[in-house]
């Protein structure tokens, strides 16, 4: 198989890269490297690069040809960006999915839409959200993934097209972007910085690996059924559980933690029920105290990955996100 694989240069994108590499599947990395894609994810591993953006045309059928499938992990991923510059969000994770999609269509290709849990919104207690669930999405990131994914079933249901889409958990591991609250604590831990928890640090989130994730998308991409929604769920933890326990693996000092204005619209909880792609055969098998703990030494060990990411436009990010809660 032949797959174009959009963002591929990216945290689970480029895991995702490796995965198909391994199985000897051909793949196109289409990749418009903006501040979060490194090319160096992919070292090492066979593939074909485009320099593009999946909202220009003429980009997503050149980097599409011969490709009889696309995984598309493309898309503005971060919710406190989200806040700060909605406009980026809508055209990359709407826009650039209808011009996939369209292309999909026209060359019968399969689609594979990589989304997000948070399209669900806060899902109350004693409960995990379901794949008919409505959409509640309350950040502008998790509103243009719920649009994303709308076009895609609107696509199947109008013109036929192949298309299946993945819902997933709180993704982490090595190679992610240090803005993200594992990633940021853990380098934040490692140079003796604030851990900037929000509000009360009660926040409740499932979490998955991103082999194991990507092992879920793999298994939707071969098995899939057109039409179809695919939660991909992991274990639940309580944000401030998560920074203690990362503390602890860096001998840090506790007084690192603070506590800092939260996010406007912050979700409280995510959950999500994974019985329907489990059916297809996928499982987890990396727990997350092991995959804490490996990723922990990853970037401990990966200071040279890291390190040079958190200056320039890194840094700038970092002041206007966190400066004024932080007392700095």
């Amino acid at each position: 198989m032949r797959v174009l694989v959009t963002g591929g240069a990216g945290f689970i994108g480029s895991h995702f890269v490796k995965r198909l590499a391994a199985t000897g599947d051909e793949v196109v990395v289409l990749d418009k490297l903006t501040y979060s894609g490194n090319l160096a994810n992919l070292d090492g591993v066979e593939h074909a690069f485009v320099h593009g953006d999946i909202a220009d045309p003429i980009a997503v059928s050149g980097a599409g040809e011969g490709c009889t499938a696309v995984v598309n992990f493309a898309a503005e991923s971060h919710v406190d960006r989200s806040i700060l510059a909605a406009g980026d969000f809508v055209r990359t994770d709407v826009l650039g999915t209808e011009v996939l999609l369209e292309w999909a269509r026209t060359g019968g290709a399969r689609f594979v839409q990589v989304s997000t849990d948070e399209v669900y919104g806060d899902v109350s207690e004693g409960r995990s959200a379901k794949e008919d669930d409505p959409l509640q999405p309350s950040s502008p990131y998790s509103a243009s993934k719920a649009g994303g994914d709308l076009l895609v079933l609107a696509c199947v249901r109008t013109y036929g097209v192949d298309a299946v889409i993945t819902r997933g958990a709180n993704t982490y591991g090595p190679f992610q972007y240090p803005e993200k609250l594992i990633s940021l604590f853990i380098t934040n831990s490692l140079e003796g910085e604030p851990l900037p928890v929000y509000g009360d640090g009660r926040q409740r989130r499932e979490w998955v690996h991103a082999e194991d994730h990507c092992a879920a998308i793999e298994f939707v991409l071969r098995e899939g059924e057109s039409g179809s929604v695919y939660n991909v769920g992991g274990d639940e933890r309580e944000n401030l559980e998560i920074t203690e326990r990362i503390l602890e693996l860096a001998g840090a000092d506790p007084g690192l933690v603070r506590h800092v204005e939260d996010r406007p619209g912050h979700d409280r909880r995510y959950s999500v029920d994974s019985s329907r792609i489990e059916k297809l055969g996928w499982k987890r098998t990396i727990s997350f105290e092991t995959g804490l703990a490996e990723t922990f030494a990853w970037y401990r060990d990966r200071r040279d990955w890291w390190e040079p990411i958190k200056s320039g436009e890194y840094a700038a990010y970092y002041r206007e996100q966190y400066a004024s809660r932080l007392g700095q």
